[in-house]
């Protein structure tokens, strides 16, 4: 296809949004009122995103057993004191490690044990997905 004939999938439309009419009007106005703030939904996103990455994921699940420093997380994990330092920062700006100093050492730990249950919960849709499991029946 030429440019002449794409044009139509560029040019923005000057027509109204699309306001579609629900289904269930009662419904949207429930899940509307019960919504999270833009703020919350910002945060677990941002928790989501730091759990998606293998280095960070392994560094959780080790402290979610025991405090750790680097350079122990460093061979559990199987990389460089330095990435798991990096890594340590991000997952400490997101606020889900925390770090305490002895002597020269510092030994980082879960931030709270919001994250222990997070993983449970992820273990087990991943323990169903891989034996393909039916889901638990709702009481």
């Amino acid at each position: 296809m030429d440019e002449r004939n794409m044009s139509h999938l560029t040019e923005k439309s000057e027509e109204t949004a699309y306001h579609p009419t629900p289904i269930d009007p009662e419904k949207v106005a429930e899940l509307q009122a019960s919504a999270p703030s833009e703020h919350l939904i910002a945060l677990v996103a941002a928790t989501f995103q730091a759990l998606g990455d293998p280095t960070r994921l392994k560094i959780l699940y080790a402290l979610s057993k025991n405090f750790c420093c680097v350079r122990d997380l460093a061979i559990f994990v199987g990389a460089s004191e330095s990435a798991v330092s990096h890594q340590l920062r991000r997952l400490k700006d997101r606020h889900l490690v925390t770090q305490r100093r002895e002597g020269t050492t510092i030994y980082y730990s879960l931030h709270n044990s919001h994250l222990a249950v997070l993983f449970r919960e992820a273990e087990y849709h991943a323990d169903h997905v891989y034996q393909n499991l039916p889901d638990h029946q709702s009481s």
